[in-house]
């Protein structure tokens, strides 16, 4: 398939969306540029100069054509439009596999109706939300309705009680005012509809005032039953008030956008805050099929929020991780959006600069727990094993992989690891940590090679004792070994392999860090496993543990020597005298800047002693 460039000239110096096809003429990726000439020529140098990604996608595609718009805007709206019509295979997704429920109010009913509500949005209806969970709409309903006593029932059970003239249970416990049998009027429940949506915006003082001076009238009028159950109310009201955290000093209304990823998905968290309340929140998680920045993410992700969305729930503020490409399109969109200024910013300091990094959090752990739920479930593991058995060849299912990363600083406590995953599960007892003996510089091959042979070496040597004896570390040959990197980590582990005569017992492969490319022996292309695969999950997720644990045990070793005293090593200065010495004097420093003569003079201290730690810090 050969790309065919449109002719020098024909594409315009202007603003639009454009679209990559395949032989087959469906559209694999759409793009938006504020110049189409400028934004199209990135894509016809050589492959080389090009992301990885991208490189893919030109070599996928056989023409690219564009639509011309009148402004920035326009094009953002069309690319996010196309985009949502054709779905391409090289544009980044956004995966929601949640409808998250909605506290809703049928503000278009004869008579409104309070309800849970989930899927797409309906018109006549006024929308606060979305919530975590169900749960927690229920939960605050329900302590609205002792204040707000709207109804809740069906458009079927209201018509029923309407017909049998008689109010449900709700009327009875004083949570419905029992509009069905006449026993509210229209205005009176208009107005009880207004508040509770008032309150749910966030205009939550207005309610607690007007309770507590009903409470108070009623109270002057000793009707001291009417006045207990404006009590009632208004704890029932600040019960709900608690459970809407307070997050901004000024009751402003703003949208926080957290995330947290790899080069592969992002999890994304939206906090909802409305009066300085965090009233709302959502998630999703951000498949990263294409090569994407972080301004481009944060762009993406804006537009999947408010392309569709109402004017009233697009807020004055939008706090981001990064400035989205173009920021000033963004700004101008949703002005528009809102149909008044809208602001984009990265927060600094302060409680929003705070604010911010909750939802990060948020974000980071949505993550940990997307991916725990893969790799936790029986059939995905058993799927995963499957798939890896079929992708790289295997004779059978890897049910144990080691896998090795090296870690080091310019060559200095140069470590290396090796990680273990049985019948698709971390196996944590059967990691082990070496310290590299042989390699005198900065050289992860010789690293990997003297790992290797060590690992390898005492499975020999465990297969040579008596039968019968309790096996030791190393007892367990891997069914697959895996390296972390590239064709020259493969070539080492091969190397190894087949020096200790175990080729046709372990198979071997390599895993690229940046392009997620598996490598495997005789073969001068990666191995190329869907994105999408259980298989990729957890060849990731073993990959990810091998460099963690190699971290892990290269910040305790450097830990170690870095905290190591000066004074070590000195003749008759034992880690008490040390101890004792650095505390009178202030450090190692203090001790530094004391003259013999203040050495000497510590009773305590033999002179021997003082002479030989004066010698030590002024040697030099």
């Amino acid at each position: 398939m050969t790309f065919q460039r449109p002719p020098a000239g024909t594409i315009p110096d202007a603003p639009g969306s454009y679209q990559f096809k395949d032989a087959e003429g469906r559209v694999i990726y759409v793009g938006k540029a504020r110049s189409l000439r400028s934004r199209l020529s990135n894509y016809f140098g050589p492959p080389s100069t090009m992301a990885a990604r991208t490189a893919q996608m030109v070599a996928a595609a056989e023409s690219v054509e564009w639509i011309q718009v009148r402004n920035d805007v326009e094009a953002l709206m069309l690319e996010y439009s196309l985009i949502k019509q054709h779905q391409p295979r090289f544009n980044i997704r956004l995966r929601d596999d949640k409808s998250y429920p909605f506290l809703a109010i049928t503000t278009g009913d004869d008579w409104p109706r309070a309800m849970v509500m989930r899927g797409k949005k309906r018109k006549g209806t006024t929308y606060f939300g979305p919530y975590g969970h169900a749960y927690a709409i229920r939960e605050t309903l329900d302590l609205l309705l002792r204040t707000f006593p709207v109804r809740t029932c069906s458009d079927n059970k209201f018509a029923d009680h309407a017909r049998l003239g008689r109010p449900c249970l709700l009327f009875h416990i004083e949570k419905c005012t029992g509009p069905c049998v006449g026993e509210v009027g229209r205005a009176d429940y208009d107005g009880l509809v207004g508040e509770l949506i008032d309150f749910l915006s966030g205009e939550t003082q207005d309610v607690v005032r007007r309770l507590e001076r009903q409470m108070a009238e009623a109270a002057d009028e000793l009707e001291f039953e009417r006045a207990a159950r404006y009590r009632d109310r208004l704890t029932a009201v600040r019960k709900a008030i608690e459970k809407q955290a307070v997050v901004t000093e000024r009751p402003e209304d703003l949208d926080v956008i957290g995330i947290s990823g790899d080069d592969l998905e992002a999890a994304v968290q939206v906090f909802y805050v409305r009066k300085g309340r965090v009233m709302g929140r959502k998630g999703f998680i951000v498949d990263k099929v294409e090569d994407v920045t972080p301004d481009r993410l944060v762009g993406h992700i804006l537009e999947s929020l408010y392309a569709e969305t109402e004017a009233a729930d697009v807020p004055k503020e939008v706090l981001v991780p990064d400035m989205p490409d173009d920021p000033e399109v963004y700004v101008d969109w949703l002005s528009g959006q809102r149909g008044s200024s809208v602001r984009i910013r990265v927060p600094q300091r302060g409680d929003k600069r705070a604010l911010q990094a909750m939802v990060a959090q948020n974000a980071k752990e949505e993550l940990v727990r997307h991916r725990l739920k893969r790799a936790s479930d029986h059939n995905a593991r058993a799927r995963a094993l499957n798939s890896l058995q079929e992708a790289l060849g295997l004779a059978e299912s890897p049910l144990r992989i080691e896998c090795y990363d090296m870690s080091h600083i310019q060559g200095s406590d140069y470590v290396g690891s090796m990680v273990v995953m049985e019948d698709g599960l971390a196996k944590k007892s059967e990691y082990r940590r070496f310290k590299i003996r042989e390699v005198p510089g900065n050289d992860d091959f010789a690293a990997m090679e003297e790992v290797l042979t060590r690992r390898l070496t005492a499975l020999l040597a465990e297969r040579e004792r008596p039968a019968g004896e309790r096996p030791r570390k190393f007892a367990y040959p891997p069914n697959l070994l895996l390296v972390d990197g590239g064709k020259g980590q493969l070539s080492v582990a091969v190397k190894v392999v087949e020096d200790l005569g175990l080729t046709g017992e372990i198979a071997v492969a390599s895993l690229a860090k940046r392009f997620e490319e598996v490598f495997l022996p005789g073969q001068a292309d990666p191995v190329r496993i869907p994105r999408q695969s259980e298989a990729l999950y957890l060849l990731q997720r073993l990959r990810d543990e091998a460099h963690r644990f190699a971290i892990s045990f290269h910040r305790e070793l450097r830990g170690k020597r870095m905290t190591a005293s000066a004074l070590d090593g000195v003749r008759g200065l034992g880690p008490t005298r040390q101890k004792r010495l650095m505390k009178e004097l202030g450090g190692v420093a203090g001790v530094k800047s004391a003259s013999l003569a203040d050495l000497v003079s510590l009773p305590w201290l033999p002179d021997a002693v003082a002479v030989a730690v004066h010698q030590r810090l002024h040697s030099a």
